[in-house]
């Protein structure tokens, strides 16, 4: 996987987090970097952990399913990305709270990566150099997590919808590359 697709992959994942940032952001009457980093750590720690998670479950199947492996990974990608879509398109209204309290950003940042669980297992099934994979998807998702926080505590949630349908539209095109590139097209 070339650098350019892992960058656009590793920014499609980071949505749901930096939409959670940028909630976050908002509810914090003064967003100061130290909590901007500490929502970063959080979500970008678990985004580099779930797909580790997921690599690892995929690697005891693969040799079972390698000839169906671009299938998987469209199929995955596309259901992550659609749900992404339908939740930025969706009328429900998620409640902002400032806190950092350990349990509630262990829950958000498990809700914000279950996707790159998925991503982990096409992984895989693709020639990826997994631990610089996922230390790029941390910091990346890091990066923006930091910025949704301060985004958010100074512009509200104007950005928080585009963000997530983004992220939804780049997974569906990417899980739709490798599908073309394995069938030979691309």
């Amino acid at each position: 996987m070339d650098v350019f697709t892992l960058f656009t992959l590793a920014a499609g994942l980071s949505m749901d987090a930096f939409a959670v940032s940028v909630c976050k952001g908002l509810a914090m009457g003064r967003a100061t970097w130290k909590k901007a980093a500490v929502v970063g750590v959080w979500f970008g720690g678990f985004q580099a952990l779930m797909p580790a998670i997921g690599y690892t479950l995929g690697m005891q199947f693969r040799e079972k399913i390698i000839f169906i492996d671009h299938w998987i990974a469209f199929i995955l990608l596309a259901l992550i990305g659609i749900n992404m879509i339908r939740e930025a398109c969706g009328k429900e209204t998620e409640e902002t709270d400032d806190s950092l309290a350990f349990k509630e950003m262990l829950v958000l940042a498990i809700a914000t990566s279950i996707d790159a669980l998925a991503v982990g297992i096409t992984f895989a099934f693709l020639s990826v150099y997994i631990f610089s994979a996922v230390a790029f998807i941390g910091v990346v998702t890091f990066c923006f997590s930091v910025a949704g926080v301060k985004i958010g505590n100074v512009f509200g949630t104007r950005y928080k919808t585009g963000a997530e349908l983004a992220g939804g539209v780049i997974l569906i095109l990417l899980g739709i590359k490798i599908l073309l590139e394995h069938l030979g097209i691309l």
